[in-house]
C-alpha cells in the first residue's frame, strides 16, 4: 500500500513563454509568401508543357499532312512511269 501514499509524479512547469516559441505572425506570413511561390511556379510549368503538347501536336499534323503529300505525288509519278517487261528491253508505257 506504499504506493498509494507516495506522491503524484510532478507536471513540469513552463520556463519559456509560449509567445516567444510560436513563429508568430512572422511565420505566417513567411509560410504564405512561400506558398505564394509555389502556386506561381505550378500555373508555369503547366503553360510551359500545355505549350509543349500543342507545339507536338501541331507538328504531328503538319507531318500527317506532309507525308499525304508525299504519297499522292509518288503515287501521281507512279502511274506516268513506263512499265518494262522482263522479256523486252524496250519499255511500254500504258
Amino acid at each position: 500500500m506504499r504506493a498509494l501514499t507516495e506522491s503524484p509524479m510532478p507536471t513540469p512547469t513552463m520556463t519559456v513563454a509560449p509567445e516567444l516559441v510560436t513563429p508568430g505572425f512572422v511565420g505566417f506570413a513567411a509560410v504564405v509568401v512561400i506558398l505564394v511561390a509555389v502556386v506561381l511556379l505550378i500555373l508555369d510549368m503547366n503553360r510551359r508543357i500545355r505549350r509543349v503538347r500543342y507545339r507536338e501536336e501541331v507538328r504531328d499534323e503538319l507531318d500527317a499532312e506532309q507525308a499525304a503529300l508525299e504519297a499522292e505525288h509518288a503515287t501521281e509519278t507512279d502511274a506516268d512511269l513506263p512499265i518494262v517487261d522482263e522479256n523486252d528491253d524496250d519499255p511500254i508505257t500504258k
